[in-house]
């Protein structure tokens, strides 16, 4: 009886929160997309450095 009490609290614990998990998907997402838009605004100022030069 207390090994079947020990498993359900097992359980408990590796229950999946998709909920969650999306969120932090999404909110890891954006910041890429606003790393890359800032990496290529840097690129961008870098050739026009160049050529203005």
């Amino acid at each position: 009886m207390g090994n079947n009490n020990l498993e359900s609290k097992n359980c408990k614990k590796k229950k999946f929160n998709f909920k969650y998990k999306k969120e932090n998907a999404i909110n890891s997402l954006f910041e890429v997309e606003h790393f890359l838009c800032g990496l290529k605004k840097i690129c961008n100022t870098v050739e026009l450095y160049k050529i203005l030069k």
